[in-house]
Formats: structure tokens, C-alpha cells, sequence
């Protein structure tokens, strides 16, 4: 190789590496900001409809039905999880050369019944919670049973705190 050519690839070389540098050094500082933005949303006072019903509360009632609300998401969470890996496994089997129908829709009711298993424990869990509440606070929290967060918000706090694309009929 010549002269010329030796310093060609020397600077191709720096060029790469320097390239490689950046990439790097990018990823590093997303990743944390990344990170960060996903614990901010842990924190407490960020969680939701449920907490927007549940402010009203006594903080020991608040403490002690958010506890055994967090207990009964705990006990659904594996139905969750089997309702979507069948889910994943259905669009798997959805998608190869050959369609195994008998599969899929097996697959597919497989996650549906736990699903519902998972729905059915969480409701029943917030049906035991009600029952050790006092009448006030049961008409407070009975908005844990609708299926939508907006829902609970708007009975919450009452209709007019509905979001805009909530108010409109589905």
C-alpha cells in the first residue's frame, strides 16, 4: 500500500470509530432518560383513575383498599399473562405457510377463558373490598367496576370531567 492509501484507511478508520463513539454514547444517555421516564411513572400519587377514586377516602381506608386491590391484580396477573402468550402463540400460528384454523380458534378461546378468569378475580376482589366499606364509601369507590379508566373518572368527579372524545357516543 502507498502512502496516500495508508492514510485514506487511517482516516476512514478514525472516521468509523468516532461514528461508533456517538452511537454509543447516544444509546448510553437515551437509555437513562429512558429510565427515568419510566420510574417517574411509578411513582406514587401518578397512578391513574383508580387514584383519582380513591382521593376522596380516609388515608387508612385509602391504604387498606388499595392494598387489597393491589392483592387481587397480584392473583389475576398469571390469567393475564396465560391470555396473552395464547394471543401471541394464536398470531404465530395465524401466520405460518399453513393455517391450522382448528389451532388458532383453540388458541384463541384459550385466551379469552383466562382472560376472564383474570377479569373475574379482579371484580370479585373489588366486590370483597366493598363489602367492608360503609355505605359512603361504597357509593365513592363503586366506580372501580366500570371497565374503562374515563368512566371512572367521569363518576368520580361527576360528568363534565369527561375528556372530549369520551363524551361522544360509541
Amino acid at each position: 500500500m502507498t502512502s496516500k492509501s495508508l492514510k485514506i484507511a487511517l482516516a476512514v478508520s478514525v472516521a468509523l470509530n468516532l461514528f461508533a463513539v456517538a452511537g454509543g454514547v447516544t444509546y448510553v444517555v437515551n437509555r437513562d432518560r429512558i429510565e427515568r421516564r419510566i420510574e417517574d411513572q411509578r411513582r406514587p400519587g401518578r397512578e391513574g383513575p383508580l387514584a383519582e377514586v380513591l382521593a376522596d377516602l380516609d388515608p387508612a381506608v385509602r391504604q387498606r383498599v388499595r392494598t387489597s386491590l393491589r392483592e387481587s391484580a397480584l392473583a389475576a396477573r398469571p390469567d393475564f399473562e396465560a391470555a396473552r402468550a395464547a394471543r401471541r402463540e394464536a398470531i404465530d400460528v395465524a401466520g405460518q405457510p399453513t393455517l391450522d384454523a382448528a389451532r388458532v380458534e383453540s388458541l384463541l378461546e384459550q385466551s379469552r377463558s383466562a382472560e376472564m378468569r383474570g377479569r373475574t378475580r379482579l371484580e370479585n376482589g373489588a366486590v370483597a373490598v366493598l363489602a367492608t366499606l360503609t355505605p359512603e364509601e361504597r357509593k365513592a369507590l363503586a366506580p372501580i367496576l366500570q371497565r374503562k379508566g374515563a368512566a371512572r373518572r367521569a363518576a368520580a368527579h361527576g360528568p363534565d370531567h369527561r375528556q372530549p372524545d369520551d363524551r361522544a357516543p360509541r
